[in-house]
């Protein structure tokens, strides 16, 4: 039996994303340099999560899934991490978006806070979106955070629960490679003083590193991490 209900279709709508941070071109969010689409909502809600704020429904950009793909491929990097908020939660439109990026040569990598036990479930149950953004993601995080379990040896996972798993070929090496492929954070300070971080890092470590920019007012910035 699932830790969790069954994977719930909570945006039903196939044809558009809610979309709460776009970010062109990361090298902390995946292999390679990668764009990074966060959805917003989540039923998962992962206690010690970094992106509580993505958790509700409300808000993010409804974005049709034609413009968000175009706008993926126009950053020409080579593929697209999909995170959250949970993108199993919008399944059947991530799915389309994944496909077209997958059709342009472009990989595409999915974290989720289900299991793979979990999705598995919700494809023998008849959850077509589910099997369709399985089908088109190359490298799948799978397993929700657990804050006792932090990972220090892998990059992107939050957690040593989580599962790396290949669902294509295209990352031969992947697997073979990561405990030394190195974790990355950035920090961006655009011009007008916001500061968005992203990648993953422990909380103290987070704190040393922003410390030096300067006491932040209120409202001033989303940090948003993996």
């Amino acid at each position: 039996m699932s830790e969790l209900p069954l994977v719930p279709a909570t945006n039903t709508d196939p044809d558009n994303v809610a979309v709460a941070r776009f970010l062109a071109a990361t090298t902390a969010e995946g292999p390679g340099e990668r764009t990074a689409v966060w959805v917003q909502g989540c039923t998962i809600r992962c206690q010690g999560c970094f992106n509580p704020h993505l958790w509700a429904f409300r808000g993010g950009a409804m974005t049709p899934v034609e413009a968000l793909a175009a706008r993926v491929l126009a950053a020409n990097t080579t593929g697209v991490t999909f995170l959250g908020g949970e993108p199993f939660d919008q399944a059947a439109a991530l799915a389309k978006a994944a496909a077209a990026v997958q059709a342009a040569g472009r990989s595409v990598m999915t974290f989720t806070g289900y299991t793979t036990g979990q999705l598995h479930e919700a494809e023998a149950a008849g959850r077509s979106d589910v099997a369709a953004l399985l089908a088109a993601t190359d490298l799948l995080v799978a397993g929700p955070y657990v804050a006792g379990k932090v990972d220090t040896a892998r990059p992107w996972a939050g957690s040593t629960n989580q599962e790396f798993v290949l669902l294509s070929d295209r990352f031969p090496h992947l697997l073979d490679d990561l405990t030394t492929t190195p974790d990355r954070v950035e920090v961006t300070v655009g011009a007008d003083g916001r500061v968005a971080v992203n990648g993953w890092a422990e909380l103290d470590a987070l704190d040393t590193l922003l410390a030096g920019l300067g006491q932040r007012r209120r409202g001033e910035s989303e940090p948003c991490t993996t």
